[in-house]
């Protein structure tokens, strides 16, 4: 069965007190999965909300041949409290609790304030007070190297994907994504010389 990664998520570098800012820091699925989809996604839009459960669907049911990287772009201009359901959320990753985070947050997109942050991490094991308010500003650049790499790649709103690279376009439902996916294990095999 797939799910989040576990173990160790951060270098040995970011273990010292450094924020992880690896693109990859929050994987679902296998990681040495063949394929990866990103997502660029805003903890408060229901677009991104609609969309979870199907990507969710899609690596579950792929043998481990697909992995879900998500990344932060929070359009805090529409969306209020994105931003600080990000920094939420990278707290969370900071106890290995990332994807339980996303989908609370998600789920009560509706009650995303600073209370309501610190009592989702409560609920989560991790400590209240670094989920929310100036302790969460420490997880800043891991949320703004998200973001800065959305813009680099063209990404204007949420949810954007990424089926190996290849931007997919549409609202993302499991007929296509599911085409786009074996579009791409078509690719890798062919660029392999196998079948």
């Amino acid at each position: 069965m797939s799910g989040p990664t576990s173990g160790p998520t951060r270098s040995d570098e970011a273990q010292g007190g450094a924020v992880d800012v690896r693109p990859d820091r929050h994987v679902y699925g296998e990681p040495s999965a063949p394929v990866t989809i990103v997502e660029h996604g805003d903890l408060e839009c229901p677009h991104c909300r609609a969309a979870a459960p199907v990507l969710r669907e899609l690596v579950d049911t792929s043998d481990g041949r697909v992995r879900l990287v998500w990344r932060h772009f929070p359009l805090f201009e529409v969306h209020p409290h994105a931003l600080v359901a990000a920094l939420a959320s990278e707290a969370a990753a900071e106890r290995g609790s990332f994807w339980q985070m996303h989908d609370v947050l998600l789920a009560h997109q509706d009650r995303l304030t600073e209370p309501d942050l610190r009592a989702y991490a409560r609920e989560l094991g991790v400590d209240p007070a670094s989920a929310a308010g100036d302790a969460a500003q420490r997880f800043a650049p891991a949320v703004e190297a998200d973001y800065l790499a959305g813009v680099a790649a063209g990404v204007h709103g949420t949810p954007t994907l990424f089926v190996d690279g290849e931007r997919f376009s549409g609202p993302p439902d499991a007929v296509r994504l599911r085409a786009a996916v074996d579009a791409a294990l078509a690719a890798r095999s062919a660029g392999d010389g196998t079948r």
